[in-house]
């Protein structure tokens, strides 16, 4: 046999392997260094993760919806504005979803990291919220407000030089994210949070709208949210959960989780409505679900003090676990249009029978409460543990239904405690089944463990 065609084969595969070993190894910001890395604390990113909360508060249009896509792009703008300061960490760029690039800092160059923030932040806020259409002029001032505050505070003592050229690289950051996010099927969808050419189906097991919701509208809220572009690619793939059978039978599945429903919300304790009423997160009085899981983000880092480029992940990793819920879970809604307990109940069992809380203006299955807290436990589980009590002070002293009384904060001792009674406050709301919260917390967990496995760490 020729000793040629034998050499040449290995010769061949170990050439292929050094190629695309090349290739796979050699990201163009894994070479790149940046002159004096250093640490800062967490305060600036604090700072604006607190205005994102307000303006999205204040917001003129905030659906949960578009609040979670916001959150994602704030949380992943303040991390790659920060992750060149600690070597160990890496750049998301070709790890999320169509962003195959963004630009570097200069190499062997000096920045500040809190004025690389302050800027994108400045921007990505602007983009998000629209001074035109979505936010007032005063908030526009707020924000403007807080940029000049953190740009005073940190350029005290450097180089001029230093200062615009981490300002220009915060502002060059912002715009290609930016960029990428005009592509994503979620822009300015503030404006269109309801199809009125919307075409129902029907028949049993199909929502309707809610004689007496938390809105006015009779059409769902962005029936199309789930053709949205996923931060996490493997998150896009996820399957649809499958939906128990509809059924009239009482002795059926479909039956009995419905019926339960109906016989907890006959014997709701004061202690069962203060539960419903904390995680209601009403949009048009709060800022919304995915905005009270950003401020659980806020309460890890102001209780153990990490460093910037920690605070940055974790409000990157939260704000992208929300953001892919809130469409992984539009997903499903709309391929089942699963009905609310009411339709159900009132149809099958008791004629008179209301929900304790007003209903949302979409179908039921899954619960989006479930499936984001879910993702958002997931991910601060991997990052401060499993045995992490904190003081829930999201809603402390609002004047809520039904009491109108000052709300205490809730305490926690675990951020799996915090998305367990999230689901559970849907049941005593009577607006979710339970099957709607289990498969809910099930899908968030998958969410969850996708952002965690994205490259953080070199």
């Amino acid at each position: 046999m020729n000793s040629a065609k034998l050499m040449g084969k290995p010769v061949a595969i170990l050439t292929t392997f050094i190629l695309f070993s090349g290739i796979f190894s050699c990201k163009k910001e894994d070479a790149h260094v940046v002159k004096d890395p250093e640490l800062f604390p967490s305060d600036v990113a604090v700072k604006w993760a607190d205005m994102s909360l307000y303006i999205i508060r204040n917001a003129k249009y905030k659906s949960p919806t578009y609040s979670s896509r916001s959150l994602g792009y704030i949380g992943i703008t303040m991390y790659e504005s920060v992750v060149y300061a600690d070597p160990s960490h890496r750049s998301l760029q070709g790890e999320l979803n169509q962003l195959y690039s963004l630009p570097l800092p200069e190499n062997n160059s000096s920045y500040h990291w809190p004025i690389v923030l302050n800027s994108g932040m400045q921007a990505i806020l602007k983009f998000l919220y629209p001074t035109t259409t979505n936010i007032s002029i005063d908030n526009e001032k707020s924000i403007d407000s807080l940029y000049d505050e953190l740009l005073a505070e940190n350029i005290k003592g450097l180089e001029t030089e230093i200062v615009d050229r981490s300002e220009n690289f915060g502002k060059s950051l912002a715009h290609a994210i930016i960029d990428w996010a005009k592509s994503d099927g979620g822009n300015e969808e503030f404006l269109h949070p309801f199809d009125t050419t919307f075409i129902f189906p029907s028949g049993d097991s199909y929502w309707v709208p809610p004689v007496k919701g938390q809105t006015i509208t009779k059409y769902p809220l962005h029936p199309h949210w789930g053709e949205n572009r996923t931060f996490s690619y493997a998150n896009g793939q996820l399957p649809i959960p499958s939906i128990a059978a509809y059924s009239k039978d009482t002795s059926s599945e479909y039956y009995k989780m419905y019926y339960a429903i109906y016989n907890l919300s006959k014997n709701l304790t004061r202690t069962d409505k203060e539960i419903a009423a904390w995680w209601a997160d009403d949009p048009t009085e709060t800022f919304s679900p995915p905005g009270h899981s950003f401020n659980l983000a806020t309460l890890a880092i102001e209780k153990t003090k990490p460093d910037l480029v920690k605070a940055a992940e974790t409000y990157a990793r939260v704000g992208m676990a929300v953001a892919d819920a809130f469409i992984c879970c539009w997903k499903t809604k709309y391929t089942y249009f699963n009905e609310r307990p009411s339709t159900y109940i009132r149809s099958v069992i008791d004629t008179s029978w209301t929900p304790f809380w007003p209903e949302p203006p979409f179908p039921a299955f899954p619960s989006g409460h479930s499936t984001q807290s879910s993702a958002t436990a997931t991910v601060l589980t991997s990052l401060y543990g499993d045995d992490f009590s904190f003081t829930d002070n999201t809603h402390e002293g609002s004047l809520r239904f039904p009491f109108f009384e000052p709300m205490p904060a809730r305490q926690y001792n675990s951020f799996w405690e915090s998305a367990e009674e999230t689901g559970y406050s849907r049941l005593l709301g009577g607006i979710h089944t339970q099957q709607d919260n289990i498969i809910g917390l099930g899908e968030g967990k998958k969410i969850g463990n996708n952002i965690n496995n994205m490259l953080w760490k070199r």
